[in-house]
C-alpha cells in the first residue's frame, strides 16, 4: 500500500498531458488543414489519394489512437522504461473495448502500478535477472493489467461515459450556459497550467465520445486573453487610457497572432506583471465566452488549433460571436481595473573604460 500511496496520481496525469498535448496540437492542425482542403481519410492505399487526404488521415491517426498514447505516457511516468510496453499494450485494450480517453488514463495507471509492484516483490534467479526488463516484467505486467481492463475496469468506464453523455445531452439552456461558464473559468485562469490540464483531460474524454461543445469552450477561452488584451489596446486609444508600456505593445504584436492559433503563452510578459488583475479579467471573459459558446452549440471537431478549427464546426458563427463577446468583456474589465501604464526607465549600461597598458607600472 505504501508503494501505491507514493504513486502520485495527479503528478503522472499532468506529466502525461504534457507529453501528449503536442501530439494533439500537431494532429489537430493536420486534420484542420486537410479538412479545409477537402480531404478525407484514406481507406485503401490502392485506390489512390490526394495531398489533402494524407493530411486528414495523419491527423485522424494522431487523435484516434490517443488512448494508447496517454496510457503509455502515464505508465512511463509511474514506472519509467519498464512501464512503456504494458502501458502501450493495455492502452490498445482500452481502445479496443471502446473505453476511449478515460480508459486510456485508467490503463496507464493500472499498468504503471502493476509494474511498480512487480519490480518490488518479484524475485528471480540470478541467471534470469537479465530477462527481467525485456521479458518478465513486460509480459507479466501486460497480462495482469490487460485482464483487469477486460474483466474489471472496462465495463464501469463504459457505463460512466454513457451516463455523462446522456446527462449532458439532456441539459436545458440555463444549465448549458452555467457549464460553459464553469469550464471557461477553470480552463482560462491559470493560462495553461495544472487546472487547465485537468479540465482538458475531462473535456477531451467527452470529445472522444462525440461531445464536442466542452472542448470548444476550452479552445475559445485559450484565445480570449490575447484577443482581449489586443482589443483593450485599441479601446484604450479611443478612451485615452493607456495600460501598456512600449514593451507591452511590442509583446502584443506577437501575442495576438499566437492567440489566433490558440497559443496563450505569448501574453505571459504582460500577464505576469500584474497577475491578479489579469486573472480576474480572464476569468470573467472566459465565463461569458464559454457560457455563450456552450449555449449556442459551437462544436469543434478537432481538439485544438484555434481559428483553424472553425471550418470543422457546424455553427462557426457561434464560436466567433462567443469569442468576440468574451474578448470584449475581458478588454473592458482589464481597462477598468488596471492602472494607466508608466514607462519604465530604460536601463543604461555604462561601458567599461578600456584598460590602457601604457599606464601599467611594474616596479
Amino acid at each position: 500500500m505504501k508503494l501505491i500511496n507514493e504513486i502520485g496520481f495527479k503528478k503522472h496525469l499532468m506529466t502525461a498531458i504534457s507529453f501528449f498535448l503536442p501530439i494533439i496540437c500537431a494532429s489537430g492542425f493536420l486534420l484542420a488543414i486537410g479538412n479545409m482542403m477537402g480531404g478525407s481519410s484514406i481507406e485503401s492505399f490502392a485506390d489512390g489519394f490526394s495531398f489533402a487526404d494524407t493530411m486528414t488521415t495523419m491527423g485522424g491517426y494522431g487523435l484516434g489512437f490517443l488512448p494508447m498514447i496517454v496510457s503509455t505516457a502515464i505508465a512511463y511516468s509511474i514506472a519509467d522504461k519498464p512501464g512503456i510496453a504494458p502501458g502501450l499494450i493495455v492502452g490498445f485494450v482500452a481502445h479496443g473495448i471502446g473505453t476511449g480517453f478515460l480508459g486510456g488514463i485508467a490503463s496507464g495507471y493500472i499498468s504503471g502500478i502493476v509494474v511498480v509492484i512487480l519490480v518490488a516483490i518479484l524475485k528471480v534467479p540470478k541467471w534470469m535477472e537479465g530477462l527481467m526488463p525485456t521479458l518478465v516484467i513486460p509480459f507479466i505486467s501486460a497480462f495482469i493489467a490487460g485482464l483487469i481492463m477486460y474483466y474489471i475496469v472496462g465495463t464501469p468506464i463504459n457505463w460512466f461515459t454513457g451516463l455523462v453523455t446522456n446527462y449532458l445531452g439532456g441539459l436545458n439552456t440555463s444549465s448549458l450556459f452555467l457549464y460553459g461558464a464553469v469550464i471557461g473559468i477553470l480552463a482560462s485562469i491559470d493560462y495553461g497550467g495544472a487546472i487547465n490540464k485537468v479540465v482538458f483531460a475531462f473535456v477531451f474524454a467527452l470529445f472522444s465520445e462525440g461531445i464536442y461543445e466542452p472542448i470548444t469552450v476550452l479552445i475559445l477561452v485559450s484565445m480570449i486573453t490575447p484577443f482581449g488584451l489586443t482589443i483593450a489596446y485599441f479601446i484604450g486609444k479611443i478612451i485615452n487610457k493607456n495600460i501598456y508600456t512600449r514593451q507591452d505593445v511590442e509583446t502584443l504584436k506577437t501575442a495576438f497572432p499566437m492567440g489566433v492559433v490558440q497559443i496563450t503563452e505569448g501574453c505571459f510578459p504582460i500577464v505576469l506583471k500584474d497577475l491578479p488583475r489579469h486573472m480576474i479579467a480572464t476569468g470573467i471573459g472566459g465565463a461569458i465566452g464559454g457560457g455563450l459558446s456552450m449555449l449556442w452549440g459551437a462544436d469543434s471537431h478537432i481538439p485544438a488549433s484555434g481559428m483553424l478549427a472553425v471550418p470543422t464546426m457546424t455553427k462557426p458563427w457561434a464560436f466567433i460571436a462567443a469569442l468576440l463577446i468574451g474578448s470584449l468583456v475581458h478588454s473592458i474589465v482589464i481597462l477598468m481595473i488596471k492602472k494607466p501604464a508608466t514607462e519604465e526607465p530604460e536601463t543604461v549600461i555604462k561601458e567599461e573604460e578600456d584598460i590602457s597598458w601604457d599606464e601599467l607600472n611594474i616596479s
